[in-house]
């Protein structure tokens, strides 16, 4: 792992198969709009040896034409959303402060857990964020003070383990003020 700046890391590992589905949703999601990688995957993919089926991704809120569109290019691309069937019923559940899930064709895990910033927080996290480049594909992900902050709030052991990789493999590159300014926040 190569920290390029604070916004840029780079990666030299085996590119798994929850890192491809992870590349393949968000090379379709990053043609409409922003987005960040949030919570227990981001350990995952640096480095920390734990499983999870969720990719926990937030994006700003966008308009219904705007995310048709967004889906109609997901679905042509074989991910669907596990938790609704329509256009309007999916953006409902996001507009209502809900995730939803996607998932490959013919599969229900891993999935990703697709969420509109809606909470102060929310949006802290899209501030910032970072570039994690593994070979010639680019994943983003919220920055690593608001992970750390944000795991070690939440206070189970996998969260306060999550923590912890994050914190050792960063050393050196993390801002201690904005670890506590975000626990204040959470």
């Amino acid at each position: 792992m190569n920290f390029i700046s604070k916004n840029r890391i780079e990666l030299s590992k085996t590119v798994t198969s929850l890192d491809r589905f992870a590349i393949d949703f968000t090379k379709v999601l990053k043609k409409y709009t922003n987005y960040v990688i949030i919570s227990g995957y981001v350990s995952i993919l640096l480095g920390r040896q734990r499983t999870t089926e969720q990719v926990h991704i937030i994006v700003p809120k966008m308009q219904l034409t705007h995310f048709r569109a967004l889906l109609l290019e997901l679905r042509e691309n074989e991910f669907y959303c596990l938790d609704a069937e329509y256009d309007e019923g999916i953006y409902e559940q996001l507009l209502e402060g809900k995730t939803v899930r996607f998932a490959a064709e013919d599969t229900v895990a891993p999935f990703v857990d697709l969420k509109f910033a809606k909470t102060e927080l929310e949006s802290a996290a899209m501030d910032k964020p970072i570039t994690v480049r593994i070979g010639k594909d680019e994943l983003t992900i919220s920055h690593l003070e608001m992970q750390i902050a944000f795991k070690e709030k939440l206070g189970s052991e996998k969260d306060l383990e999550d923590a912890e990789h994050i914190r050792n493999i960063a050393k050196g590159n993390l801002d201690a003020a904005l670890i506590k300014k975000y626990k204040k926040m959470i």
